[in-house]
């Protein structure tokens, strides 16, 4: 169950008319869409849709969900504005309308759940991709905390828990063949919220 102030962070995040994490894709995720044939994916988490409208322009059929309706709103309105349809979801994972094998990509960007719910999470959305499907994710590593001390500028979680490690994303995709797994320090120029030296963790996979 979501809590209130988690919802209500993220809906007040969303409110102003600045995108939070501006309109173009995280590079990630644009790199290695770039090297596959669209199909369907899915949007875990996608708050405003940047990476939902770059996908769907990019002609893939385009799946999302969060649980911030002021996020829903910002997509549906960069969607709109280029010339695109993405199914947009609101709630949380478990009362929507996916279905098993439904999706050849899930894409986790920055998909930063509760600490208590981030395995749960990924194991769910295990359920809803095809095998041979792809899992794309990045997001902060447990290292990254040092890097807000320095600049709160490059965001992300301030609770350790929230934050990621090599061997939670071997514990929680265990079927899974490699593709890339890695650590690394990055530079992050993504809207208002993420700006500056971060340290992510990157995972490509392939579901065996």
């Amino acid at each position: 169950m979501t809590d209130d102030k988690w919802l209500d962070r993220w809906n007040d995040r969303y409110s102003s008319e600045e995108f939070a994490y501006g309109t173009e894709p995280n590079n990630y995720l644009k790199e290695q869409l770039e090297k596959l044939q669209p199909g369907s994916i899915l949007f875990p988490a996608e708050g405003e849709g940047r990476n939902a409208v770059f996908a769907a322009k990019s002609g893939w059929k385009t799946s999302a969900f969060d649980i911030s309706e002021e996020g829903k709103n910002k997509a549906l309105q960069l969607a709109k504005s280029n010339g695109v349809k993405i199914d947009y979801q609101l709630g949380e994972l478990e009362t929507l309308d996916f279905h098993t094998e439904q999706f050849d990509v899930i894409a986790l960007i920055f998909a930063h759940f509760p600490a208590d719910m981030k395995s749960f999470m990924h194991k769910v959305l295990d359920q809803y991709l095809r095998k041979g499907g792809l899992i794309i994710f990045e997001a902060f590593s447990k290292n990254h905390l040092e890097y807000v001390l320095k600049n709160e500028k490059v965001g992300g979680p301030k609770d350790i828990g929230s934050l990621f490690s090599i061997d939670e994303i071997k514990a929680d995709f265990p079927d899974y063949e490699v593709i890339e797994l890695e650590e690394k320090e990055i530079e992050l120029n993504e809207g208002v919220f993420h700006n500056g030296t971060g340290s992510v963790i990157r995972f490509t996979g392939r579901k065996l």
